[in-house]
């Protein structure tokens, strides 16, 4: 009979985070800035909708969390997220999916930096660290370095004392908005507001589950909702990683969106009557004050001055706990990048004494960095954030299926249930955030693509890892026809500036994109439809099962 046996490979990393260190990273990069910000930039779309945007968030977040606990348990490795579509579908795949991974968790700590200094900004002394557009001056880009370089002071410490710190951190970042829902729901709260503004969704000519659906994505939700994974990326640290990383990221995602979904009905309820009535939802933002500090400014707003304190400091201690960690990630998932042999080996290098991969984490704060030049603003910083996370965990659902059919009786500590319908539901709906991000946020995620495979192919062509991978083209020719596809629906769809959405005559129209052609609902269903097919190209293309046992290598090994 056939048995399974997994091992685990150090990777030269010390295991030494334990259950709750994995669920408190996972759980502090969850609550950061998005829960100061996404309130607003939600309510502004889709009005009290906002509400069921939150809850589609969630529920696809929460299955994509599920497929990402049965891999993480599988393979307990460092930059866990990055390796999945490695092992299913070799170098190219691996490699595409592997950029979208290290560019989203890059650019996360600079734009919880940026957060932090835009709410501290309304105060008298934080005034000068922004111009008056609403970006970076060149004190606050000091303090944005600075709070950079504690980032990786930190991480050089060692993870034993990042998951200390995080742990205080985070408990902090979950008490606070637990405590704002309770007070703004208990004395200042107005059921009128539900109605109010228009009415519960936002009108407009695509109809109020427009609003919805675009909320979902470019609102902050998604970006919000995203961080569960962190307690994988960490998963080469961890001491008992099959046990923990499924109860961790599940757990994780679960207190997340609960904490999410509460703080937008207590931010609808607590906003002025008189301000709903004369704003109406769209207009909330140009409140300056509001659009500064949305949660500080309502309870300064409502009377409740020690509410308005607390959330002036949790504007400091959310995004800073949720950048450190995110620095972390992004080291391990470029660790992660090397360990396949796409960038240079010099990012596996790791201190003999505290097994941190100390090259990863400084040119990831310098990428960071980089960030804050051409989007120096948490609201243009965010949406190249979205632009790579909405695709980054489409990788993850193909990987599992690939993985069910060549290696079904590996050791699964937790296995997806329903497996066989959830797995290509997960990446249909991977697909439809990807849609709803709009024409504009694809081209440029398109647009990221392309730099990111000239880099790798420099560093290929200069030999940079002598482990570099031959190019698995075979295995992931489904993959640019995804890319292609999911472009040509997203030009003819409703999401993203252009045709009904204000598109200024065809020629505008046609470079734009999101022009209306393939209406709504018509075109969420050619996504699924589409969707679905390249699901099932992509798992008879997947690897041998002798390609895979080879990538796959220490970590996982299958005995007769």
């Amino acid at each position: 009979m056939d048995s399974t046996t997994t091992t685990l490979a150090s990777d030269g990393l010390k295991r030494d985070v334990g259950f709750w260190g994995l669920a408190w990273a996972s759980e502090g990069s969850i609550i950061g800035s998005g829960w100061l910000f996404a309130g607003l930039a939600a309510t502004e779309i889709a009005g009290p909708a906002a509400l069921i945007s939150w809850g589609i968030a969630t529920v696809i977040i929460i299955l994509l969390a599920l497929v990402h606990a049965e891999l993480g348990g599988m393979f307990p490795v460092a930059g866990g997220t990055s390796r999945f579509p490695h092992y299913a579908y070799g170098s190219f795949a691996g490699a595409s999916f592997g950029w979208f991974a290290y560019l989203q968790a890059a650019s996360v700590a600079p734009i919880e930096v940026l957060a932090t200094i835009q709410y501290t900004s309304v105060s008298s002394w934080g005034h000068s660290w922004l111009k008056t557009n609403g970006t970076l001056s060149g004190s606050g880009l000091v303090v944005a370095v600075i709070l950079m370089f504690t980032f990786v002071t930190i991480n050089l410490i060692g993870v034993r004392w990042l998951a200390h710190t995080n742990t205080g951190i985070t408990t902090w970042k979950v008490i606070v908005p637990v405590v704002a829902i309770i007070v703004f729901c208990l004395f200042h709260f107005h059921t009128g507001n539900f109605s109010a503004g228009g009415g519960f969704f936002v009108p407009g000519s695509l109809g109020g589950m427009h609003g919805v659906f675009d909320a979902v994505a470019n609102a902050g939700i998604v970006f919000s909702l995203l961080g569960f994974e962190q307690a994988i990326q960490l998963g080469g640290e961890a001491k008992n990683p099959q046990r923990d990383l499924p109860r961790a990221v599940i757990l994780s995602i679960i207190v997340g969106a609960a904490i999410y979904i509460g703080a937008q009905f207590a931010f609808i309820g607590a906003l002025s009557p008189a301000t709903v009535a004369h704003l109406h939802w769209t207009g909330l933002g140009s409140n300056l004050s509001l659009a500064a500090a949305p949660f500080y400014t309502v309870a300064k707003v409502a009377g409740i001055a020690w509410l308005a304190w607390v959330f002036r400091i949790d504007a400091v201690i959310s995004p800073y706990g949720t950048g450190l960690i995110y620095l972390t990630s992004a080291s391990r998932i470029s660790y992660g990048l090397s360990k396949n042999g796409y960038i240079p080996s010099k990012f596996e290098s790791v201190n003999a004494k505290t097994k941190i991969p100390v090259f990863a984490v400084i040119i990831t704060a310098i990428v960071g960095l980089l960030f804050m030049l051409p989007f120096p603003s948490w609201n243009k910083l965010v949406g190249i954030v979205t632009s790579a996370s909405v695709i980054m965990y489409s990788g993850a659902p193909l990987a599992m299926g690939a993985l069910r059919k060549s290696h079904p009786n590996l050791v699964r500590p937790y296995a997806l249930p329903w497996a066989k319908v959830l797995s290509p539901t997960a990446f249909v709906f991977a697909s439809f955030v990807v849609f709803w991000a709009g024409w504009q946020i694809y081209s440029t995620l398109m647009l990221t693509l392309i730099i990111g495979y000239i880099l790798m192919a420099v560093s290929r062509a200069t030999n940079a890892n002598p482990h570099q991978p031959k190019i698995d083209w075979g295995s992931a020719k489904w993959l640019l026809t995804y890319f292609v596809g999911m472009g040509i629906i997203s030009y003819f769809g409703t999401f993203g500036p252009g045709g009904i959405i204000g598109g200024v005559g065809p020629f505008a129209t046609f470079w734009v994109g999101g022009d209306g052609r393939l209406h709504l609902y018509w075109d969420m269903l050619v996504i699924a439809i589409f969707s679905v097919g390249i699901y099932h190209w992509a798992i008879t293309s997947r690897l041998t099962n002798a390609e895979m046992d080879e990538y796959i290598g220490n970590v996982v090994v299958v005995t007769d």
